[in-house]
C-alpha cells in the first residue's frame, strides 16, 4: 500500500494556516487522494460480515489524520473519535460491505472480487448500493475536519458500519455499547447515493425518508392426495391463493389512504407433480409502512388473514399455517429541526440549486436504529446524486431508464459525487459543532 499521506500534502491539510478559504476548494484539493481511496474500494468489495481488509482500510485512513480508533466493534466495525473542546458531539455513518452481485458496468476499475458466502457458495461481490462513496465521503469529511480542527469546537464520532446489506450491524454495534463506551452523540448523520439525483446534488426529505420493512414466511399445511379425487384433500394451493388475494386488502381497505403501506408476495412454492394435491406451500412475503402502527396493522393482518382463510377452508386446528417474521428494520426518520438546520446549511454553502426537497422511498435502512434509542438521538440521512446530470434529464423525458441501486449496471459518477459528498457532510457537520 501506498504511504497513506505524503509529507507535504499531509502538511497541507493539518496547516490551519494553508486552508483555503473556500470549502469547495480544499475538497477539490484533496480530490485526487479521495479518488484513488474509491477506487481501491470499489475493486476490493466484501459481504456483510467480511468486511475485515474493508474495516481495516478505514481504520487506517481515520488514524493518519488523527481519530483515536477501535476497532472490531459489532463485528468489524469501526469507531473513530476526535475530540476538539466543548461542544455539541456529532455522529457520521457509513456503511461498509458490498453485495453478491456480479458487476456489469464496464467500468475500467469495475470489482472482479469473488467470495464464499453464509451457505459456502462462491459469488461475485459489487458495491452496487455505493457504499463505497459513503466511506469516502466520510473519510473526505474526516479529513477535512481534521485539517480544520482551529475553526470547530466539540467532538466527532466517525462510524464504519458492517453488515447494512443484511439490516445487522447497526444492532450489532448499539448492543455492544456503541452509546455507552463512546461519546454519546447529540445528531446523527449519514448519506446515502441515489441514481434519480445529479451527481453531487443533495436531496432531503424531512420526516420518514426510509420505511419499516419485514420478511414473513407463511407455511401453509394441507391434506394432500390424487388430482382425480380433489374432494378428498385440503388443497394448500389453492389456499395460499385466497391468501395472496385477501393479503391486498390490507393496505387497500385496512391501511388509510393518507398512510402508506405495501405488501409484497414475492415467492410461492408448491407440489411435485402435475396430478399430485401438495399437502403444503410455503409464501414468501415483504411488508413495508412508515408509521410503527401501519407497521404492526399490516403484520398483524397477515396472520389473521393466513389463519381466517385457513378456517374457512375446514383444516383442523393442528393444521393453521405458521407465520414467521424475520429481517425486520424500522423505518428512518429525519428530524424535522435537524433537517431545516441542514438543509439552510447546505443550500448556503452549495447553492439552492444543487440542494432541493426529495421524495421519501419504500426501501429500508438500519440507521433508522442509531436514532431510535431512548432518548432518541435527531438523525438525519442525506441523499447524495450520484448519476450525470445529462442522463438524470434525459431519463426524465422520457430517455433510457436509470439503474437502480443493487443493479449491477450502478456505477456513480465518481468526482462530482465524491466532491459533492464530502462538502455536504462536512458543511452539515460543522453546522452542528460550536465555531471558534
Amino acid at each position: 500500500m501506498k504511504k497513506l499521506i505524503a509529507g507535504a500534502v499531509f502538511a497541507a491539510l493539518m496547516s490551519g494556516t494553508s486552508i483555503a478559504a473556500d470549502l469547495r476548494e480544499d475538497v477539490a484539493a484533496d480530490y485526487s487522494y479521495l479518488e484513488d481511496l474509491y477506487i481501491h474500494l470499489h475493486k476490493n468489495p466484501e459481504l456483510s460480515t467480511q468486511e475485515e481488509k474493508t474495516a481495516k482500510r478505514v481504520a487506517d485512513e481515520l488514524k493518519a489524520v488523527g481519530y483515536e480508533v477501535t476497532t472490531n466493534f459489532g463485528g468489524h466495525g469501526v469507531v473513530a473519535v476526535m475530540k476538539n473542546g466543548g461542544g455539541p458531539t456529532v455522529l457520521v455513518r457509513a456503511d461498509m460491505d458490498g453485495l453478491p452481485v456480479k458487476e456489469q458496468t464496464g467500468l475500467e476499475y469495475a470489482s472482479q472480487a469473488m467470495a464464499t458466502d453464509d451457505d459456502g457458495t462462491t459469488v461475485p461481490v459489487m458495491h452496487a448500493c455505493g457504499h463505497d462513496i459513503h466511506m469516502t465521503s466520510m473519510i473526505g469529511t474526516a479529513r477535512r475536519l481534521a485539517a480544520m480542527r482551529d475553526t470547530w469546537s466539540g467532538t466527532i464520532v466517525m462510524v464504519g458500519q458492517p453488515a447494512e446489506e443484511r439490516t445487522m450491524g447497526a444492532e450489532a454495534m448499539i448492543n455492544e455499547g456503541l452509546f455507552e463506551r463512546f461519546p454519546r452523540p447529540d445528531y446523527n448523520l449519514a448519506l446515502h447515493v441515489s441514481p434519480a439525483i445529479r451527481a453531487g446534488d443533495i436531496g432531503i426529505v424531512s420526516g420518514y425518508a426510509l420505511a419499516n420493512v419485514d420478511s414473513a414466511d407463511i407455511a401453509i399445511k394441507g391434506i394432500g392426495g390424487h388430482g382425480a379425487y380433489p374432494h378428498t384433500t385440503k388443497d394448500p394451493v389453492v389456499l395460499a391463493s385466497y391468501i395472496v388475494a385477501s393479503l391486498q386488502t390490507l393496505v387497500s381497505r385496512e391501511t388509510s389512504p393518507l398512510e402508506s403501506g405495501v405488501v409484497t408476495v414475492g415467492s410461492i412454492h408448491a407440489g411435485t407433480k402435475h396430478n399430485i394435491i401438495s399437502d403444503k406451500a410455503h409464501l414468501q412475503i415483504t411488508i413495508r409502512s412508515y408509521a410503527d402502527d401501519v407497521r404492526q396493522n399490516l403484520k398483524d393482518g397477515v396472520v389473521r388473514i393466513a389463519r381466517g382463510q385457513a378456517i374457512a377452508f375446514g383444516l383442523p386446528e393442528d393444521k393453521m399455517p405458521e407465520v414467521t417474521f424475520s429481517e425486520g428494520t424500522p423505518s428512518t426518520y429525519n428530524d424535522p429541526d435537524l433537517t431545516a438546520k441542514l438543509q439552510s446549511a447546505l443550500t448556503e454553502k452549495m447553492g439552492a440549486e444543487h440542494v432541493y426537497e426529495a421524495d421519501p422511498v419504500m426501501a429500508a435502512e438500519d440507521f433508522s436504529l442509531f436514532g431510535r434509542t431512548d432518548p432518541k438521538i435527531p438523525s438525519v440521512m442525506l441523499w447524495l446524486g450520484a448519476t450525470k446530470a445529462e442522463a438524470v434529464e434525459a431519463s426524465k423525458n422520457g430517455g433510457a431508464a436509470l439503474p437502480s441501486l443493487h443493479s449491477p449496471l450502478f456505477g456513480p459518477d465518481r468526482e462530482p459525487t465524491i466532491k459533492g459528498g464530502v462538502e455536504a457532510m462536512t458543511t452539515a457537520v460543522l453546522s452542528l459543532l460550536a465555531q471558534k
